[in-house]
């Protein structure tokens, strides 16, 4: 009986070692700018095209339910799809954490106001110009355009948000 339990506790402590060295991605919070949240400090994934390995590597305690669910409505359009599709599945609250993560591609003459408002550094009042200069020539003219309002690190980020327009 003692080499049972025995036996049973070396695997429950293995089950726990595996489990601590398959979740070391180490997440850093840093503060944006412009807000009083925090955001992940690695790169986004675009939720268009992210597969089911980056989903699951990136967003800490995500299961392969849920990449089901993010991959079911695609392509999302804007943020707010993204919101209230997800939503029927999480709270707000989760929501919101998943997008420190993820992020719907912008087009730059289509995109809603609060999808636009996930580039880095930009509040409501500067998006609401970037609307307002619509329509744009090239994403040229838009990063042109958007340098007034966020710093050389933000638009490099910003860069990376746009999709095919």
């Amino acid at each position: 009986m003692k080499t049972k339990s025995a036996f049973i506790m070396a695997l429950l402590i293995g089950a726990l070692i595996l489990t601590a060295c398959a979740s070391t991605t180490t997440v850093t919070p840093v503060s944006n700018t412009n807000s009083t949240t925090t955001e992940f400090a690695g790169a986004k994934i675009n939720l268009n095209t992210a597969t089911s390995d980056q989903l699951l590597s990136t967003i800490p305690g995500f299961g392969s339910r849920m990449v089901r669910e993010f991959q079911e409505y695609r392509p999302y359009d804007s943020i707010q799809q993204f919101r209230q599709q997800i939503g029927k599945y999480v709270d707000h609250a989760q929501v919101a954490e998943y997008e420190k993560y993820i992020y719907v591609p912008i087009a730059i003459n289509a995109s809603d106001s609060a999808t636009l408002q996930q580039i880095p550094g930009l509040d409501s009042t500067e998006v609401d110009a970037l609307i307002a200069a619509r329509p744009y020539a090239s994403a040229d003219a838009f990063l042109t355009k958007l340098s007034t309002f966020v710093s050389a690190d933000q638009l490099e980020k910003a860069k990376s948000y746009l999709g095919a327009n």
